[in-house]
Order: C-alpha cells, then sequence, then structure tokens
C-alpha cells in the first residue's frame, strides 16, 4: 500500500525542488532500507519524462570493506557520488536502518576514504554553484533514524512529514511563503560586511563582505528553512561553542568549542575529552577543513527539538550554525576540503547577532523592525 505524503513528498521534489523536465538524466539515490522512496520518486520523475539511474547504498557493506579491507581497498573513488554529481538532476533520501554502522570505524580509514572522493566532491560543489546540477536532498524515515530521535517510528514520520508543510493541501504555496519572508532578510545582510555573534561561551566575527546569503526554501533540502552563505575565509576571529551534539559518522561530540585566527582554527576542543583526537582527525583532514565554509541561520521554527540528524537540526528557528570544510560557489566561496560539517548551536537563551553593528537577531528571533528602516 503506498503511502500517500510520501507519494506528495516525491511530487514536491520533482515539480517544485528540482523541477524536473523531460530529458534530464535524473538519478535517484538512498539506503537499502529507503527502497519505497526510490519506488515513489522514480514514478513522478518518469511522468516528467525524465532518464532515469538509481543507487542504492548498503552501509553494512561498507562497514565491512572499511573494517576488514587495506587502504587501496576502502580509500577508492565512490563512483556513485561521482556519477550523481555528474547528472542533471539529483534527488537523494537519508535514512538508516542502523546509524550507528560506521561508529567503530578507525578515524584515520575514514579521514582516507574522504580523501580519495575530493574530486568528486570538487565537481558536486562546482556544478550545484554554476547551477548545472540540481540537487535536493530529503529525509525517509527509518526505525533508526526514529530511535535515534527518541521518537517511535509513528511520531518520526509525524515530525518528518509536518516538518515538510505535507500535511497541507499546497505544501508548495507554503514553501512560496516562506521563500518571500526569508528573501527579505537575504537582501539584507546582502548589504553588510561583518557578523558579530555573541551568545554563551561564543564571541565570534565574521566577514561576509561580497558573499551572497542564499535563500533556501525545499529546493536543495527538504524540509528547509535556512538563509546561508560562505564566509571569508581569511577574516573570521574569535571562539565559538556549538550548544548541540556536532555529529559525524555516528560519533557525538559535545559542546565543541573551536579558537579562530584569520579564519583558520587554531584550537578545538569538546566536553567529551575521549573524543577531541577523533575530532581533531576531521578538523585536519585536509587544509581546507581548518577554514569555514558556511554560517547560516535556521528558520523553520516548525523544527524546535533536536533530533540528531543535520537536515533537520541546522534549519531549527532559532538556531545558527557553521561548517568547516566546503564553501558554497554560489555564494562566493572559495574554500575547498573533502568535507563539510555543520555545527549548530542555540541562540534563544541569550543570542544576538549584529551586522556591521547593528542588532538585528537576538534570542533567536530575526528584529522584523530593521527591514522597515
Amino acid at each position: 500500500m503506498k503511502d500517500e505524503r510520501l507519494e506528495k513528498l516525491a511530487d514536491v521534489l520533482v515539480n517544485y525542488s528540482t523541477k524536473v523536465k523531460k530529458g534530464d538524466r535524473v538519478a535517484i539515490s538512498a539506503e537499502d532500507v529507503a527502497l519505497p522512496f526510490v519506488k515513489a520518486v522514480t514514478r513522478a520523475s518518469v511522468k516528467k519524462g525524465a532518464l532515469i539511474e538509481y543507487y542504492i547504498d548498503i552501509p553494512e557493506v561498507d562497514a565491512e570493506i572499511l573494517k576488514n579491507g587495506v587502504k587501496e581497498q576502502y580509500a577508492r573513488e565512490n563512483i556513485r557520488f561521482g556519477a550523481c554529481a555528474k547528472s542533471d538532476v539529483w534527488i537523494s533520501a537519508w535514512g538508516s536502518e542502523n546509524v550507528k554502522v560506521f561508529q567503530s570505524i578507525d578515524g584515520e580509514k575514514l579521514k582516507e576514504r574522504r580523501l580519495a572522493n575530493k574530486e568528486n566532491r570538487k565537481i558536486y560543489s562546482e556544478r550545484m554553484g554554476n547551477g548545472a546540477l540540481r540537487w535536493c536532498g530529503t529525509q525517509f524515515p527509518t526505525n533508526g533514524d526514529a530511535q535515534n530521535a527518541g521518537m517511535s517510528l509513528d511520531e518520526y514520520e509525524e515530525f518528518v512529514y509536518q516538518a515538510g508543510f505535507l500535511y497541507e493541501d499546497d505544501p508548495v504555496s507554503k514553501w512560496e511563503e516562506v521563500a518571500q519572508w526569508q528573501e527579505r532578510w537575504a537582501r539584507y545582510l546582502n548589504e553588510k560586511k561583518e557578523l558579530h555573534i555573541l551568545t554563551k561561551d561564543t564571541d565570534i566575527r565574521v566577514s561576509i563582505a561580497g558573499r551572497k546569503w542564499i535563500n533556501c526554501c525545499g529546493q536543495e533540502n527538504f524540509p528547509d528553512g535556512e538563509i546561508f552563505t560562505s564566509p571569508v575565509e581569511n577574516a573570521i576571529n574569535g571562539f565559538i561553542t556549538f550548544s548541540y551534539p556536532s555529529i559525524m559518522n555516528g560519533h557525538e561530540f559535545e559542546k565543541v568549542r573551536l579558537t579562530v585566527e584569520e579564519g583558520r582554527i587554531v584550537s578545538a576542543t569538546c566536553h567529551n575529552k575521549e573524543m577531541e583526537s577523533l575530532l581533531l582527525s576531521y578538523i585536519y583532514t585536509d587544509e581546507g577543513s581548518r577554514f569555514f565554509g558556511e554560517v547560516a541561520i535556521g528558520t523553520n521554527y516548525g523544527i524546535q527539538r533536536h533530533t540528531k540528524n543535520i537536515l533537520f537540526d541546522e534549519k531549527i528557528g532559532g538556531s545558527i550554525h557553521m561548517a568547516i570544510g566546503d564553501g558554497f560557489h554560489e555564494a562566493g566561496g572559495m574554500n575547498e576540503s573533502a568535507i563539510h560539517w555543520d555545527m549548530i548551536t542555540d541562540m534563544t537563551a541569550e543570542g544576538k547577532i549584529y551586522a556591521d553593528g547593528e542588532l538585528f537577531y537576538e534570542n533567536g528571533r530575526f528584529q522584523e523592525e530593521r527591514l522597515t528602516k
């Protein structure tokens, strides 16, 4: 029996998010547990006359190679990622039966695996930036992700589909409203040169001079709700503490604190000290991973709980996030890295953001009066 919410999601992804048209080469990717998603998106894409390619990941197989293989076996180009990055449209779903599959894998092996895929990551970033690749990633609700979020599967399905307005008669109209509101703030910030971010254990200045703010309204992530840019790589100074756990490959790093000088991360700690060597292995992935590729403000106030899933967590209304590593060409970013790792902090209690000295965001809310002056 088809899940009508899933069919509605596929329709929005194909017709609104990526605007699939006849003759497009559409790549669809997901883990094996998400086969219903692959089928639903295939149905919607076939109706548009697209040429379908699909790629199914099996994490347990990857883990087997990483655990027991030698470098020439696990540090190889990810053919699936490369093929998807070279398509016209790439629609993907996150969703795992077991989100901890890679938790016991040696950190150095994971690093070598990331580096082996660096060229594909570069192709993906460049084609995303120039519009040659229309990509959208979403979530397929699974037991694994539901358990990780502390919910039953039914509760998690409600959370996922509610965050995307899929219970609305016309979810596209809702996202168009979001787009209009966010665009006003993107235009405001496009005229600014520096952000000064202040909250608990955080005091950091971020140059955004000459960079473009991107309005995220369901066309690259779904659900969505953020505005972001790539900061000036060598013009960030201060320190920032990320109040929410920073998740990577099933590992959870509590209260990551980064100290930054002229854009470069010079110190990194986390509350769970036994994890600091692994934290540093990610930060030292390559030269670009010592710098930032993104600064962003989450705007989806329908998401108010941390689920250990970056698709939702980075969109939490009243939060900001910064990402180490690869930047966004469409925003003017020039940093290149094999990694892009978003880290999130809550701004609702005592957060303030100034743009060129003007307070425009306080306690997790935009100051709407700034747009009327």
